[in-house]
C-alpha cells in the first residue's frame, strides 16, 4: 500500500488522535490507518506510533519514513458521485482481475480517494468518494446509523407475512437485519420491484435478507446514501464532483462544521439533533443532491435500466 503526503500543513495543530488526524489528511479511512500504525509503518519523532496516541503540531510524523503534512482544517475535501454499473469491484486489487471503479477515478495529487461503503459486485448505483477519512467514517460507522435506499427486483411477490418479517427483523448467521421502511414498486410477470431503507451497511444484507425468506434478488441498485441521492440525470458509469456549497453543506450535515462557517447567504441549513447525522434537507443548489425523503414514501422510484 503506497502512500503519497499531502500538499498543505495545519497551522497551530491541536493535540488530537494519530489515527484520525491521518484519515483527515487523505491517507484512507480510520481503520486502515489504525492497521498501518499497528504495521509498524507510523511513527512520531523518530518512535513508533502507537494506537490512541496524540499528536500536536510540534510533533513529526512519518508514514513509510515520509514526513506527513497535514492538511488545513479549512480546506474542504472533495467529494465524487459515481453511478456504478454491474460488474465492477470496489477494490483496488483483484486476484481475478476485474473491472475496478478506482480504474474510473480522476488522478489526484497529495491525498487518496476513499470509498464511502461499498457495492456489491453484481450490484450498481449510487457510490460516493472522498479525500476525508473523517467524512467518510461518518457515513459508515454503525453507531451513526445512516440510512442506505435500494431499488431491490425480487423474483416473487412478498406476502403480508414477508413484509412483518423484514421490518420486523430477520435472522442471519452475523445477527438479526431489518428494514426501516419497505414500499412496493410494482414489476411485470414474476419480477417485482421494492423500495427499501435501511441503516447499516454490513456485506450483501439486503441480498441475504431477502434469501433468507426463499427470495432470489435478481438486481440491486442503491439510490440514496444518506442525505445525497443518485442524480436523475448522471448515467451509468459517469462521474460528478461535487461543488463547494454541497460540500460545506455536507460537513455540517456530518457535524463536521458549523453552520456559521464560511458559508454563502443562499444557504439554509438544518441544524443536526445530537447523536446522529440527521435526514435532513439542504437548500440551494445542493437540493437535488442532498435531499430529505418524503414522509412515508421512500426518496426516490428509480430503477436500473
Amino acid at each position: 500500500m503506497s502512500m503519497t503526503k499531502p500538499v498543505a500543513e495545519s497551522q497551530n495543530l491541536r493535540s488530537q488522535k494519530l489515527h484520525k488526524l491521518l484519515a483527515q489528511a487523505g491517507l484512507g479511512s480510520r481503520r486502515e490507518m489504525e492497521t498501518l500504525i499497528v504495521a509498524g509503518r507510523v511513527s512520531v519523532n523518530g518512535k513508533p506510533a502507537g494506537v490512541g496516541e496524540r499528536v500536536s503540531g510540534g510533533d513529526v510524523v512519518r508514514v513509510d519514513k515520509r514526513i506527513v503534512r497535514f492538511k488545513s482544517a479549512h480546506r474542504l475535501p472533495r467529494v465524487l458521485l459515481y453511478h456504478k454499473p454491474e460488474n465492477e469491484i470496489v477494490s483496488r486489487d483483484d486476484p481475478e482481475g476485474r473491472a475496478s471503479v478506482f480504474d474510473k477515478l480522476p488522478p489526484i495529487r497529495g491525498a487518496k480517494w476513499i470509498a464511502i461503503g461499498r457495492l456489491d459486485y453484481n450490484s450498481c448505483g449510487l457510490l460516493m468518494f472522498t479525500t476525508s477519512g473523517e467524512l467518510a467514517n461518518r457515513f459508515m460507522h454503525p453507531r451513526f446509523e445512516v440510512e442506505r435506499e435500494y431499488a431491490v427486483r425480487i423474483v416473487g411477490e412478498l406476502a403480508p407475512e414477508h413484509f412483518r418479517q423484514l421490518l420486523g427483523g430477520v435472522q442471519l448467521e452475523d445477527g438479526e437485519a431489518k428494514f426501516a421502511s419497505l414500499f412496493e414498486q410494482g414489476g411485470e410477470a414474476t419480477n417485482r420491484w421494492y423500495h427499501v431503507v435501511l441503516q447499516e451497511g454490513r456485506k450483501r444484507v439486503v441480498r441475504r435478507m431477502f434469501e433468507a425468506l426463499g427470495f432470489t434478488v435478481s438486481r440491486l441498485m442503491r439510490v440514496r446514501f444518506g442525505p445525497v441521492v443518485l442524480p436523475p440525470r448522471l448515467k451509468r458509469c459517469a462521474l460528478r464532483e461535487l461543488e463547494t456549497q454541497e460540500v460545506q453543506e455536507l460537513l455540517v450535515w456530518a457535524g463536521m462544521r458549523s453552520t456559521g462557517s464560511a458559508m454563502g447567504p443562499q444557504a439554509r441549513i438544518a441544524t443536526r439533533p445530537a447523536g446522529t447525522p440527521p435526514k435532513s434537507a439542504l437548500a440551494g443548489r445542493a437540493q437535488r443532491l442532498i435531499a430529505k425523503p418524503a414522509r412515508g414514501r421512500p426518496q426516490a422510484a428509480r430503477r436500473p435500466r
